[in-house]
């Protein structure tokens, strides 16, 4: 894919979106069965003299082993750090776990690699800013699309909040240890890529609306992958090499589209600020984890009906806007009332969203997922807080005030 990063600095340098459009820092991208022998080879090249692998339980035995007499075979110096988890088994991006990972990365570390899917990244993401070095994506499972982000989502004091960062400086996505993924984790990964209908037209309503920075690139980018993943759904269904490849692929894209943007717009809108609410709540209940991807797409289901129902219909009829008491926002989103109907309406029916997750044998309603209703409902009226952005949802509550609910 570096061929494909360099078409994309080159179309940025084009763009007059008027944002500042980030480097791209990111030296080689690798996706294959060699992925892990490539790795070692760049870090040879790079002449890094003490690694330090960051994983879990669960990952080193996913590949670590295989990674480290990858290592042996060059003579590279290297130690591992295993992420201890919670009471629940989770290893969660909390204070306890970058404490842990702080302390136990040697003083002398010239590189880490996130070996793992994204909390094991977000971690990582942290540590290797804080300690001013490098580091290098492995994925484990095709789960989430931060790997080449700038964005760590982290649990600080019990709220989940998302520091910018660094990107890794190389990828190496093995094809054999993705398609050995949980099933549950590749589709959650689908989930993550399913987000960007609600993401993207939430991002394009932030920008008409109250003049959030915006930009045509990362979100075509964002697009294209989501459409790419929509197309091949069912060889992504069937988990063979082929199927996998293509999401790794999104996921990768993504990441690349908000690490171009420098911020996670084109990604996450108001299904993600549903996601990170329930999260908190499972921790501050001291509940099981459930997978970032599953949740998301819970959400975009949840908010595709209700963007279609309550938000599509309130902005169309003028009786409905008359009664905003907000004149700004109501003569932006009047002005550009075609282009925000039809972004929203391009958003798929929740039944054909839920039609394809199920192939995947993904959760599609909130219970599978151990929510109540009246959290659902709670969030729904509360996970707009989360961060300062305008979405369709923050419209709802704050500007319509309407409480959106769950039917």
């Amino acid at each position: 894919m570096e061929n494909y990063i360099a078409d994309v600095m080159t179309l940025s340098q084009q763009c007059d979106c008027g944002n500042h459009h980030n480097a791209i820092p990111i030296e080689a991208i690798k996706i294959g069965n060699d992925a892990l022998k490539e790795a070692a080879q760049f870090i040879q090249r790079k002449a890094y003299q003490k690694v330090v692998i960051v994983a879990d339980a669960q990952t080193y035995k996913a590949g670590v082993e295989r990674f480290a007499e990858h290592l042996k075979e060059k003579n590279i110096p290297f130690s591992v750090t295993i992420l201890k988890p919670d009471e629940n088994n989770d290893v969660v991006a909390d204070e306890k776990c970058l404490v842990q990972a702080l302390l136990d990365i040697p003083t002398e570390a010239d590189v880490l690699i996130a070996f793992g899917s994204g909390t094991i990244h977000d971690i990582t993401r942290f540590c290797a800013t804080k300690l001013k070095i490098p580091f290098i994506s492995v994925p484990s499972a095709p789960s989430v699309d931060g790997f080449t982000s700038l964005g760590a989502p982290l649990i600080v004091r019990g709220v989940k909040t998302t520091f910018q960062m660094s990107s890794p400086i190389a990828v190496f996505a093995d094809l054999t240890i993705l398609q050995s993924a949980p099933r549950e984790m590749i589709a959650a990964g689908f989930g993550d890529m399913m987000a960007k209908y609600t993401s993207l037209a939430d991002w394009k309503l932030g920008h008409v609306a109250v003049g959030e920075p915006y930009c045509p690139l990362s979100a075509q980018i964002t697009r294209d992958a989501l459409e790419n993943c929509v197309e091949h759904a069912e060889e992504i269904e069937a988990g063979d090499q082929k199927g996998v490849r293509i999401l790794i692929e999104a996921l990768i894209k993504s990441g690349l589209a908000m690490l171009l943007f420098g911020q996670s717009h084109p990604a996450s809108g108001g299904e993600h600020h549903l996601s990170h609410y329930w999260e908190m709540e499972f921790l501050k209940l001291g509940r099981p984890a459930v997978l970032h991807g599953a949740k998301v797409s819970v959400a975009t289901l949840l908010l595709a009906d209700i963007y279609k129902r309550e938000f599509l219909e309130l902005i169309t009829e003028e009786k409905n806007m008359e009664n905003i008491d907000d004149p700004f926002i109501v003569k932006n989103i009047q002005v550009h009332l075609p282009v925000i109907q039809s972004i929203y309406e391009e958003i798929p029916q929740p039944e054909r969203l839920r039609e394809i997750l199920e192939k995947l044998n993904g959760a599609v309603t909130p219970g599978e997922l151990g929510i109540s209703e009246e959290l659902v409902n709670r969030s729904l009226q509360e996970a707009h807080h989360l961060r300062n952005r305008f979405t369709a949802l923050k419209f709802l509550n704050e500007v319509a005030k309407v409480s959106p609910q769950y039917v």
